[in-house]
């Protein structure tokens, strides 16, 4: 018997032909996966959001935040959260913080062009059905369009 040097080239299309049928069977499992992951990214963000928040808003029913008359004790800005606010029960003037950073919102388009710009906000006295901003914010969500994988909208999310 004589060694082969080399492939046929019914060989060589038959191996083509199944590199290209696994290609196509893996990337939309790979286009899935980053989806997937984005989405758990997103449900981090808003939970981290939300908590803060809520803490917030507890700081201020507690009185260790000053509110001026008519205020809903919601942050004006997602940049208090950071930032800190003065503790009033605090003998030092501590400052309360809520986050370390805002997480940028992982389905904006833009996201590294500032993470407060990613989200969009809803006023305390917005509808439930129609959020807009206002003098401060009751809650966030994303700015994205596009429809999650369980088919519910990211921005109602």
């Amino acid at each position: 018997m004589t060694p082969r040097r080399g492939f046929t080239l019914v060989e060589l299309l038959m191996t083509l032909a199944i590199m290209a049928v696994l290609g196509s069977i893996a990337v939309p499992m790979v286009q899935l996966a980053a989806q997937r992951s984005k989405e758990s990214e997103l449900r981090a963000a808003l939970l981290e959001l939300r908590a803060a928040i809520d803490a917030y808003k507890r700081a201020a029913e507690q009185g260790r935040i000053a509110l001026k008359l008519g205020e809903s004790g919601y942050p004006r800005r997602l940049e208090d959260l950071v930032e800190g606010v003065t503790d009033v029960r605090s003998p030092v003037s501590q400052k309360l913080y809520f986050l370390r950073r805002i997480p940028a919102d992982p389905f904006a388009v833009h996201p590294l062009d500032g993470s407060t710009s990613t989200w969009r906000l809803r006023s305390y006295q917005s509808p439930p059905d129609a959020p807009t901003e206002g003098d401060d914010i009751f809650d966030v969500y994303s700015s994205s369009e596009q429809t999650g994988l369980n088919g519910v909208p990211y921005r109602l999310w």
